[in-house]
């Protein structure tokens, strides 16, 4: 792990803190946690087969407990962050629901080759790639043939939006097409983001020989920070996006 990769896992620890202080909060949260309607839409016939998932950069692991609620019959997630990955476990131990954590660098995950039938990612996850084609390749080694990667993330043109209120804004210190920021806001806490544009994440998901079946891109983010309110996600801006392809 090189000084960059390092300093972006060290301030994620940081940020993985808030896991510990939050524990009973999240673990309540956790008990109720579903995973959102267009994703069980998107993934209903999938968590129907009962499928074995890893969930890279798994954070909180709110959504493992989701998954497995939906139909998954065991939830692996993979996370940089001990704090996270630690506090998630124990929070699956009290829920008794079948998710175990391993804590790594991606790509470079440390499983066997084709041990996944669903690989679910997102929500502030591909921002950490530095190289997406490196990280395709890892979730098509990762499935087994007919298995299927889902992703919900971040629209990549949500690092141009600003927060003001009266009307949404490009920022003038952000590029689409920009190589990587510094994001001084939690809970980056000043640590490289990755900017990776639609056209290169599906070229990627392409190239590692997976077979795409649906994209599609929403207004609402998928996180909000407590008083903010930008006019950038009042339904005019894309904010979200999904993506579902198969292993051939």
């Amino acid at each position: 792990m090189d000084a960059e990769v390092a300093g972006n896992r060290a301030a994620w620890e940081i940020a993985s803190q808030k896991h510990v202080r939050e524990y009973d909060e999240l673990l309540t949260a956790a008990a109720e946690a579903e995973l959102l309607e267009r994703e069980l839409r998107l993934l209903r016939e999938v968590l129907q087969a009962r499928p074995a998932v890893v969930h890279l950069q798994s954070g909180h692991g709110l959504d493992d407990v989701a998954l497995t609620k939906a139909g998954a019959r065991q939830v692996v997630g993979v996370d940089y962050s001990v704090t996270a990955a630690t506090a998630a476990q124990r929070r699956a131990i009290q829920l008794e629901t079948n998710c175990r954590y391993v804590v790594a660098e991606v790509p470079g995950v440390p499983l066997r080759d084709g041990c996944a039938e669903l690989v679910y990612t997102g929500k502030g996850a591909l921002i950490w790639m530095r190289d997406i084609g490196a990280w395709a390749a890892d979730v098509a080694r990762l499935l087994k043939p007919g298995g299927q990667l889902f992703v919900y993330e971040a629209h990549p043109m949500v690092p141009l939006w600003s927060w003001d209120e009266d009307e949404p804004r490009i920022r003038a210190d952000r590029s689409y097409f920009g190589r990587s920021h510094i994001n001084d806001s939690f809970p980056a806490n000043g640590a490289r983001e990755w900017q990776w544009s639609l056209g290169e994440i599906i070229s990627a998901v392409v190239a590692a020989g997976l077979e795409i079946s649906s994209v599609e891109e929403y207004p609402e983010p998928f996180w909000q920070p407590a008083g903010v309110d930008a006019a950038a996600w009042q339904g005019r801006l894309p904010n979200t996006f999904s993506l579902l392809a198969r292993r051939r």
